[in-house]
């Protein structure tokens, strides 16, 4: 048995050893050969594109070309066709879409994928719109890239005019959707307008007046403020109430960025407000005139007015301030400043932190004291906070450089032949400051070591420019 055994196992190990002569070669398939397909295609709105690669592979020509554009605004999502060549009427947006070509090989089944893009264009894809009041009328402009200014733009598109009293101008681009732009936002006081972001006409596929934007709206208007939320939806104070604008839907959707109810509860809002973005949600300090007192509202709109930890009231009690709210700005969603006007007619600057957004929600009074030059604060005084830590302000003829750190406050070298400064903005990078004043808009160098020095001015703006929108 033993041997039995052994003569086994020398047999399995004799044909262990024996060489295995299969043949493991691989012939693959040819790839096809593609040539004259660009990365990126620029296609006019309304016009023809036509793209036509050249495509070969070796002795075979059993080739079918398909194509795919990927649209968020039709329906499926996509637009297909078939063919040596992409034609098409491009009736898109002015945006950017990602597209694919397919190389099918009908021989063996194999598909070969070269994606590539398409810009849409119209002559308002690129440059600046401003907006800005005449003689009591409101006006939209447009700035082309190389600097020419095509004034009246709204009434030449549309045939009428805006709504008075003009407050702000967004560009709403999503910003979770690459950017995608969905159009622009001129908020009035008693009401507004949304324009297509490719013609700027009046939008035909969203709500495009303020108050066509409500799934109920209310029987008057009054703006406080408005703000863009990362999404292109508004949120604002109206009516004394928040409102926040719908996301939980298709942006694509007629009903994206609608007003529901309000914040549920019993307040009455000061215009100015606060929004910080941190860890993938919004909150809000806003401030209730009535009862003087800072509140929480989150990003659902939920309004929870003082329901937060308050570490200290050594510098100031937030549920009880005692004056009356100006304007409140926050940097960097770190520090804010709340400048307050007390019984005595003093204007106050009030520092505090807060976190909304992580239990225990705690607010943190820093510091209060009287701002360091009354003259400046008024309800006309113009602000903008920038990312290094200081304020800019406007009031009457100048703008001025505010450091909260060391309370210095410097004028900016550039004047402004006399007239009243009716805007400030800050460029994205912030190393602009753009400031509005007469008919002229004026863009001043703030960068390390630089004060407002002039660096170009655009001329011929139909009234006082109240508010700017860029899309690069």
């Amino acid at each position: 048995m033993k041997n039995h055994l052994t003569a086994i196992i020398c047999f399995l190990l004799l044909t262990a050893c024996y060489k295995d002569k299969g043949n493991y070669d691989i012939n693959m398939p040819p790839a096809p050969t593609v040539s004259g397909l660009d990365s990126v295609y620029s296609a006019v709105v309304g016009d023809s594109l036509i793209i036509t690669p050249k495509v070969s592979i070796e002795s075979n020509d059993s080739l079918v070309l398909e194509w795919r554009i990927s649209a968020p605004e039709v329906k499926s999502g996509f637009l297909y066709y078939t063919g040596p060549s992409l034609r098409m009427l491009f009736s898109l947006q002015a945006n950017l879409y990602t597209a694919r070509l397919t190389v099918y090989n009908k021989k063996n089944g194999i598909r070969y994928f070269y994606p590539f893009e398409i810009q849409g264009m119209t002559d308002f894809t690129a440059g600046t719109t401003v907006l800005s009041i005449e003689n009591g009328v409101t006006k939209l402009s447009f700035i082309t890239p190389g600097g020419v200014l095509k004034p009246n733009i709204y009434e030449t598109v549309n045939g009428h005019s805006l709504p008075p009293d003009p407050m702000n101008l967004f560009y709403m681009k999503d910003q979770l959707q690459g950017n995608m732009a969905l159009g622009y936002w001129i908020i009035c006081k008693n009401g507004g307008v949304r324009l297509n972001v490719s013609t700027l006409q009046d939008d035909p596929t969203y709500p495009n007046t303020l108050a066509a934007n409500f799934f109920a709206p209310p029987d008057s208007i009054v703006v406080g403020s408005a703000q863009e939320g990362n999404r292109a939806f508004l949120t604002g104070v109206i009516n004394d109430k928040f409102y926040a604008g719908y996301t939980l839907t298709w942006n694509q959707a007629a009903i994206y960025g609608m007003f529901g109810d309000y914040a549920t509860g019993s307040y009455n809002l000061a215009p100015s407000f606060i929004s910080s973005f941190i860890n993938g949600q919004y909150s809000y300090i806003a401030f209730e005139k009535d009862k003087q007192q800072f509140v929480r509202i989150s990003g659902t709109p939920y309004f929870y007015g003082t329901q937060y930890t308050t570490t200290s009231t050594t510098a100031f009690d937030p549920t009880n301030v005692g004056m009356s709210l100006i304007h409140m700005e926050q940097i960097n969603s770190g520090d804010c400043f709340a400048y307050c006007k007390g019984s005595d007619g003093v204007v106050y600057e009030l520092k505090f932190t807060v976190s909304f957004t992580t239990s225990p929600y705690t607010f943190t009074p820093v510091h209060k004291r009287a701002f360091i030059q009354q003259a400046l604060i008024n309800e006309s005084t113009k602000w903008q906070a920038a990312i290094n830590g200081v304020l800019y302000i406007a009031s009457g003829e100048k703008v001025y450089r505010y450091n909260p750190l060391n309370q210095e406050v410097r004028a900016l070298e550039t004047t402004f032949g006399g007239n009243a400064v009716s805007m400030i903005k800050l460029s994205d990078n912030q190393d602009t400051l753009i400031a509005g004043a007469g008919n002229s808009l004026y863009y001043m160098d703030i960068s390390t070591g630089k004060y407002g020095v002039l660096s170009k001015t655009i001329t011929g703006i139909p009234g006082q420019p109240v508010d700017m929108a860029w899309r690069p």
